[in-house]
């Protein structure tokens, strides 16, 4: 499956080896660029990378919706993570629990409905040549 994605970045975009990391809620929370590596498997045919990122949120704290261009994977770390992905319900996370979000859903939940800071490692997987890996709603493949 061939996957198409624009060169748009939600909210304020950060460079890492190449490939574009946006903060996840226009504004209110931060991403840190952790890493990215490239991996010998293949995306849908097509050399690939995985890149990490923390993601925290202040509380009360809401992220937009967005989608991935391959799968993603989170841990918390601290905090109450609150995630949602198509039309699935809301989850709340505690830390030391995970989330997984196949390619190309819709990342339709993320926020802090706790009273304390939230922060998140999050792990996607993606094409090399992917230019962001946060993008809008409505740029699926």
């Amino acid at each position: 499956m061939h996957r198409r994605w624009p060169a748009m970045f939600l909210g304020l975009g950060l460079a890492t080896a190449g490939v574009g990391v946006a903060r996840h809620d226009g504004g209110h929370g931060a991403v840190k660029p952790l890493a990215a590596i490239d991996i010998d498997e293949e995306l849908d045919g097509k050399a690939s990378r995985a890149t990490a990122v923390e993601v925290s949120f202040e509380p009360g704290q809401v992220g937009e919706a967005h989608r991935h261009p391959g799968p993603a994977f989170g841990y918390v770390l601290e905090g109450e993570y609150e995630w949602a992905i198509d039309d699935r319900p809301a989850k709340v996370l505690k830390p030391g629990e995970t989330f997984y979000e196949p390619a190309g859903c819709l990342h339709r939940v993320s926020s802090n409905p706790g009273k304390t800071k939230a922060r998140i490692l999050a792990w996607v997987l993606h094409p090399r040549d992917a230019g962001e890996i946060v993008v809008p709603p409505g740029h699926a493949e």
